[in-house]
């Protein structure tokens, strides 16, 4: 038996299958104290372990099963989290069997949930800028082995359009081979620019064919109250988005 999300956490509103459950953390319901003050559930960030265990452990009340984690890397692996043993280098993971729980952590980049219409298969993908101009998105969809018509995507707090300020190098990441993608680059000063990430998943997800997509909506930079972000703070905590599919008798 699993408890109910904290009320703080979002759950989509996106018309998935009665059969898929997913929800993203925020700040409320944690432990942590100090710059991670609140339910940090990242191991890597000089958190007390105590602390993140308990977090972690709350979130797992939620869950049927303990989530399959992944040591992500901005980049575009994805791997089978039914048969996930340990902590692979992977930004995003599939799931097909109920119970699975496939999960990401992010604070600032965009965390990315994934399902079909017909509750077949989930997935969660870790969606930096990094990760997204290197193709994590179109690498995950066709990792899932579903007509991507058929998918539904869902777009998580990151870091938005009025906070994101980067570079040449990104916007040439992004535009060299997608000339449409300078949309969503506002110029700032020579050599800085803002960037709107979740525009540019929204673009990534259609030319991959997903034409359903929802969310992307909140801002992580701009509310230090519910959202951790590296970018405002450096020193700070991780938040998690997780899915699965649930059992017969959960359902």
């Amino acid at each position: 038996m699993t408890t109910a999300p904290h009320p703080d956490w979002i759950v989509p509103d996106w018309p998935a299958p009665a059969g898929v459950r997913a929800c993203m953390t925020t700040r409320a319901g944690g432990l942590s104290q100090g710059p991670w003050a609140g339910l940090n559930l990242g191991l890597r960030c000089d958190d007390d372990p105590a602390a993140v265990a308990e977090n972690r452990a709350r979130l797992e009340r939620c869950l049927p099963q303990p989530p399959k984690w992944l040591a992500q890397v901005h980049g575009s692996t994805v791997v089978d989290a039914d048969t996930l043993d340990g902590l692979p280098q992977a930004d995003a993971s599939v799931a097909r069997q109920p119970g699975t729980v496939c999960a990401i952590q992010v604070a600032d980049c965009l965390p990315v949930l994934f399902t079909d219409r017909a509750g077949s298969c989930v997935a969660a993908a870790h969606a930096g800028w990094r990760g997204l101009a290197g193709g994590v998105l179109a690498s995950t969809i066709a990792r899932m082995g579903v007509a991507p018509a058929d998918l539904l995507a869902w777009i998580g707090p990151g870091i938005g359009p009025a906070a994101f300020e980067v570079g040449d190098d990104v916007l040439q990441a992004f535009c060299n081979d997608h000339p449409e993608n300078r949309a969503a680059f506002q110029a700032l000063h020579p050599g800085k620019w803002l960037c709107d990430l979740p525009a540019l998943a929204r673009k990534a997800l259609r030319r991959s064919g997903v034409g359903q997509v929802y969310g992307g909506r909140w801002c992580t930079y701009s509310d230090p109250q519910r959202f951790y972000s590296y970018r405002r703070d450096r020193i700070t905590g991780r938040m998690a988005a997780v899915i699965w599919k649930a059992a017969m008798n959960d359902e």
